[in-house]
């Protein structure tokens, strides 16, 4: 039953999102502050993980391509589809559960702690909007960062494969334009939003409802990291037989 109230409050959480805005002038700092801690914080981190995880799918490629009737321009074809359609929105969405939903849960979390949160209610603040509703707005701009992991994922495959010694430029080009399909782009941000919004939701859930000291701070991270990636698992799973299948 602990897993049906959770549910239920988190979507009651959601819908208080958008009861009670607070006024746009102090709105729009908190939400320029978001968008600095979320996303441009985050750029880092996931342009060094794509480079490098776009050359490994590259080189793994090419190293089973052993039959010398295989084209060698399967090794773009594959490094672009595994980027495009699983590595960039799904991959880094759960890694981004790690370090953006951690952050979020901890700063609310210690904001509860330290009762931040309870004297926002004694101004007649809702706290839920003036937390939550910045962070929803900051990761609309996900997509961006994923657009660039998909970039980068790519131009490391491209590296090496070209300075590794497992294919031509010219054949990595042809391979990565070859029986391109515009909807595989449109499906992996569909899901992008989709994931962008549990990014936004669950960790702030953990964050809010989170009762103890210091200690607990740390398990609510923990715990919403798990549910984070779980849930984005398995929305992952829907998204693509309902759209793919």
């Amino acid at each position: 039953m602990s897993y049906l109230h959770n549910i239920g409050t988190y979507f009651l959480m959601v819908k208080d999102i958008f009861y009670k805005p607070t006024k746009w002038s102090v709105m729009r700092k908190l939400i320029f502050k978001e968008i600095d801690d979320l996303i441009i914080g985050s750029l880092g981190i996931v342009a060094f993980i794509a480079f490098f995880v776009g050359g490994v799918v590259a080189i793994q490629t090419s190293l089973n391509i052993s039959n010398p009737l295989i084209p060698k321009y399967l090794v773009g074809f594959a490094t672009r589809q595994s980027i495009i359609l699983e590595f960039a929105p799904t991959f880094i969405s759960i890694i981004m559960a790690g370090k953006m939903g951690s952050f979020i849960t901890s700063s609310i979390g210690t904001m509860r702690v330290t009762e931040q949160i309870d004297a926002l209610e004694v101004m007649g603040i809702n706290p839920i909007n003036y937390l939550v509703f910045p962070k929803f707005i900051a990761l609309s701009l996900y997509p961006f960062v994923i657009s660039i992991a998909m970039f980068l994922g790519i131009l490391g495959g491209m590296a090496a494969c070209v300075y590794g010694g497992y294919g031509t430029l010219e054949d990595y080009l042809y391979g990565i334009q070859d029986d391109f399909q515009t909807f595989h782009l449109v499906y992996a941000f569909i899901k992008t939003f989709v994931f962008a919004f549990i990014l936004a939701t669950i960790p702030s859930y953990y964050g809010y409802f989170m009762r103890g000291g210091a200690f607990e701070v740390g398990k609510a991270s923990t715990t919403a990291f798990v549910w984070t990636s779980v849930v984005i698992i398995l929305l992952n799973y829907i998204l693509t037989s309902t759209m793919l299948g």
